[in-house]
């Protein structure tokens, strides 16, 4: 196979799997904390956690709902999707091809680095 081949399959491969597929995880690690520094429990998803820590969550097409186990605090708190920079670069070097991948593995969203939920002491 002539290097111009091997070339040519390669980029077709990079730009067939999409960068955020490829360059991301499943799952954005996201520190939440409380307005008081006080701990309380959250469930995310159905899955509980206690905060101020870093969570780690599945991402996808939806945005997040932080429900507080606590009456000091919001109840509900909103964690909103926001679109990963690595798909924005697949979209302008790869086309929709690449970019299609990312979308249907979900792997194109992500949420903020970090939210605080707001409580009273």
């Amino acid at each position: 196979m002539g290097i111009k081949k091997l070339v040519a399959v390669a980029t077709a491969a990079v730009l067939m799997s999409g960068c955020a597929s490829v360059l991301t995880d499943d799952t954005t690690s996201i520190n939440i904390g409380t307005s008081t520094g006080e701990e309380v429990t959250v469930a995310i998803d159905g899955q509980e956690y206690t905060v101020p820590g870093i969570v780690s969550l599945k991402k996808s097409n939806a945005d997040k709902t932080i429900v507080s186990k606590d009456n000091r605090c919001a109840k509900q708190t909103v964690l909103k999707k926001e679109i990963e920079t690595e798909f924005w670069i697949n979209l302008v070097s790869g086309g929709p091809l690449g970019s299609t991948t990312d979308m249907a593995t979900e792997k194109m969203w992500t949420y903020a680095d970090s939210v605080e939920i707001n409580c009273k002491k």
